[in-house]
This record gives structure tokens, C-alpha cells and sequence, in this order.
């Protein structure tokens, strides 16, 4: 998607016509709890207002905590600008920023994280983490909002993507707001699912909050590259007495991966499929040592591969994200004592100790950007000195997941500590043995 500021705006009477008859927001079934909590996740300051500023109001009106987290301070707003510098405008933004949150929700808690405006998908790792830390780990009766991740702007698609991959995570709500789609956009281009908020009580509140953001509505000086960013024709599409949003109801991953063991056994065919057969072979072959003193497998699933890594292991810990997957595990594994499963989650759940084989088959595309470089950071950490990284994935995408089997190896590969002693690439899959730079 390629367009400007400066672009002729969709006229807003035909977005009117076009939304009309969409499906209202119910709130109430959203969020049935008095003690619930909003975090607000904004690319750059302004658009927690402009895209979801009347929703913001009409929580915390109803006592809903509020958090707002501001990825960017907008610095590359107005690149060109002969009477600010980008560390100047932050500042202005910053201000403003404050102010506006101040009139929709005088309570709320402000989080400026001050990643490169512009470059957030550069920076998805630190944008992963820090939106994690602010939602916590406590989080019944939460929801999280966030630029809708297909909205053209690619700090908007990035925000929007992160949120998306924490909250399926978690298993947390998600509401993504469009704004620029209303400049860009035509009628087929608006999500099916998009729904609308009558703004009612909170719309004085969001108007004041817009009023705030004087750097985006109204020019700098009247000087060439100073000029207002958003232009009355765009900012009539924040003027509605609605707002939109996208909502997604994202299962929690322990229960996605409990219910595909519960309807079978073997879902990916790891037994009788050809594929799955070689793949663990050349695995196993590339080993640069025919035994291992202490083996971890995270991501073990029902056990096919624990069982011939066991062969090679004097001591072996295998978790699952799934307890039907272990006790199918368990089942195939009995009778090995050198084997110990247990359930867990990589990088959160880590075994303590070291070991001098870490196999990372299959499970790092279900990881966010900031799980992978701290699987990674783990992984390096667990290591023996002599100690062997076995890196094994699919190589294609992998629907409604971001990371791919590539970036997964690249990840490691780009360590420091770790050098790579065999590698193997077909179109499907890749394979790579890393071991420490002192190692063999």
C-alpha cells in the first residue's frame, strides 16, 4: 500500500453510506466485569485519539484502568520542517499526547516507549517486549486495541501485528482501529467484521483530545513543510459520532494445541508420514557426536522423535505446551528412565541446568519476534561448552503466524557464540547444527 498524506481523502459522505448498516459494538458483553482494563496500544501520538479516543472516554467513565502505549513520539511527522528538529517535535508530541489522554481518561497511565518513528518493524523485539511487560501477566477482563495491523502505514501494520501476536498469546481480546484506511480506502476494502461504537456521552471528550494533538491538526508555522499533517478532509473521518473496530476473540495456545491432540492422536502424522520419517533421519545423522550427556526438547508433541533421541541420550527433558500430547508421550516413552517430561512453554518455561544438546524442531514460528530472541538468548545460556544446537523447521508460512522456519535459523545462526557445523536447506524444510565457536 502506497499513498500520502497529501492525497486527495475519501469524501467522508461516502464512508457514511457504506458504513450505515454495520454491526453496533456491545460493550457490555466485551466487557462484563466493573473491574476491567483497557491498554491501548498507539504507533504514534494522536492515534490513540483519532482511532479510538471515544472508546477510551467511555471506559474509563465506567472505572475501566487504562493504559496507553505509545510506540513512537511521531518525531518524522514533518520531516521537511525549517522550525523544528525531530528531537523537538517529540517533545511537542510527547506534550500532547499527555494532554489528550488527560481529557478521555484523567487516570490513565501514559507508556512512552520511543522506538524509531517510521521503523517499528525494525524494532518488533523491543516493541513485542515492552507491550508484554505493560499488559502483565495478570490479565482476566482485559482488552487490547491497537491499530488495525492491514492499515497501510507500516507503523500502523506493525503495532497492529504485535498486538495481534500477544494477544493470541494470552488469549486476549483484540480491537483494531483503522486510520488511514479511511484516506486510502475504497468500500471493498473495509474488513468484514468491522463493527461500530455510537460514541454518545464521550464524543465531547474525544473532540477536545484531537484539539490537543495542535502539531498534526494545525500547521507548525506558515512555512513550506510546516503544514498541518492531517487535513480537514482527513480529519472529518474522526469527526463521526462512531468509531470502528475490528474485534478478534484469540484462543489462549494451550487450549488451540489441547483441543488438535483431542481430536487426534497424531495430527501431524508424525508415524506413518514419509516426510516426517526422512526429516528426523537427516536429523539425526548430522549429530556431530553418536551420544549426549543431557538433551533438552522443548516442543517434544507426542513423543515420535523423543523416542529415537533417546537412543543418543543419557539424559533427556522433553516439554509440551499440551498435557494430552505428554500423556501420549508418556504412553510411547514408558520404560526409557532416562527421559523426563513435563509441561511448559519455551522461553517461559525453562528447565534449569545445561545441556550439550538443545533441539529446536518445529516450534519457533509459533513464537512472537521478542519469544524468539529470548529462546534464543536461553538457548545460547543452556549450553555445555562443548554443547550442540539441532534446528530443524518447515520452511514455508504458517497461516495466522508471522515468524517463518527462516527466520527462526537465521536468529540463531546470527549468534556470535555459536558456529554453524552442518546445515542442510530443501524447498520444505532446513536443518542446522550450531555449536559453540570452542566446541568439536
Amino acid at each position: 500500500m502506497t499513498f500520502s498524506h497529501l492525497d486527495r481523502s475519501v469524501p467522508e459522505e461516502e464512508w457514511i453510506r457504506v458504513l450505515g448498516s454495520r454491526t453496533p459494538l456491545d460493550l457490555d458483553r466485551l466487557f462484563p466485569q466493573t473491574a476491567s482494563r483497557l491498554v491501548v496500544l498507539a504507533a504514534h501520538p494522536d492515534d490513540e485519539t483519532l482511532g479510538a479516543g471515544g472508546l477510551i472516554a467511555t471506559l474509563a467513565s465506567r472505572g475501566a484502568a487504562v493504559d496507553v502505549v505509545v510506540a513512537t513520539a511521531g518525531e518524522a511527522s514533518h520531516p521537511d520542517s525549517p522550525t523544528f528538529t525531530p528531537e523537538e517535535l517529540a517533545r511537542v508530541r510527547r506534550r500532547e499526547l499527555t494532554a489528550a489522554v488527560a481529557e478521555l481518561a484523567p487516570g490513565a497511565a501514559v507508556h512512552f516507549l520511543d522506538l524509531p518513528d517510521g521503523a517499528l518493524e525494525e524494532h518488533r523485539s523491543k516493541l513485542d517486549a515492552a507491550l508484554a511487560a505493560v499488559v502483565g501477566t495478570t490479565t482476566e477482563h482485559t482488552v487490547l486495541v491497537a491499530p488495525w495491523r492491514t492499515d497501510g502505514h507500516t507503523d500502523h501494520d506493525a503495532a497492529g501485528r504485535a498486538a495481534a501476536g500477544l494477544a493470541r498469546t494470552l488469549g486476549l481480546p483484540l480491537l483494531e482501529y483503522p486510520i488511514w484506511l479511511w484516506h486510502w480506502g475504497k468500500p471493498e476494502d473495509v474488513p468484514a467484521d468491522l463493527m461500530l461504537l455510537s460514541l454518545g456521552d464521550a464524543a465531547p471528550a474525544k473532540a477536545r483530545a484531537m484539539a490537543a494533538h495542535v502539531s498534526q491538526v494545525k500547521p507548525l508555522s506558515p512555512a513550506p513543510g510546516d503544514e498541518a499533517l492531517l487535513s480537514p478532509g482527513v480529519l472529518a473521518h474522526f469527526d463521526r459520532d462512531f468509531e470502528s473496530f475490528v474485534l478478534t476473540r484469540p484462543r489462549p495456545p494451550r487450549e488451540v494445541f489441547e483441543d488438535l491432540y483431542g481430536s487426534s492422536t497424531d495430527p501431524w502424522d508424525f508415524e506413518d508420514s514419509f516426510y516426517e520419517h526422512r526429516k528426523r533421519a537427516l536429523s539425526l545423522a548430522m549429530l556431530p557426536r553418536p551420544r549426549f550427556a543431557s538433551v533438552f526438547e522443548p516442543g517434544c508433541s507426542i513423543g515420535v522423535f523423543t523416542r529415537e533421541l533417546a537412543g543418543r541420550a543419557d539424559a533427556l527433558t522433553a516439554t509440551d505446551i499440551s498435557e494430552r500430547a505428554l500423556e501420549l508421550a508418556r504412553t510411547r516413552l514408558s520404560g526409557l528412565d532416562q527421559v523426563r517430561l513435563a509441561q511448559g512453554a519455551v522461553p517461559r518455561d525453562w528447565p534449569e541446568g545445561c545441556f550439550d544438546l538443545i533441539v529446536v524442531s518445529e516450534i519457533g514460528y509459533f513464537l512472537q519476534h521478542s519469544e524468539l530472541e529470548e529462546l534464543v538468548r536461553r538457548t545460547e545460556a543452556s549450553l555445555t561448552e562443548d554443547g550442540v544446537v539441532l534446528l530443524c523447521h518447515w520452511r514455508h508460512p504458517n497461516e495466522g503466524w508471522e515468524l517463518t522456519g527462516d527466520q527462526v535459523h537465521e536468529a540463531f545462526r546470527a549468534l556470535h557464540g555459536l558456529r554453524v557445523v552442518a546445515e542442510h536447506c530443501e524447498e520444505d524444510f532446513r536443518i542446522d547444527v550450531l555449536a559453540r565457536t570452542a566446541a568439536l
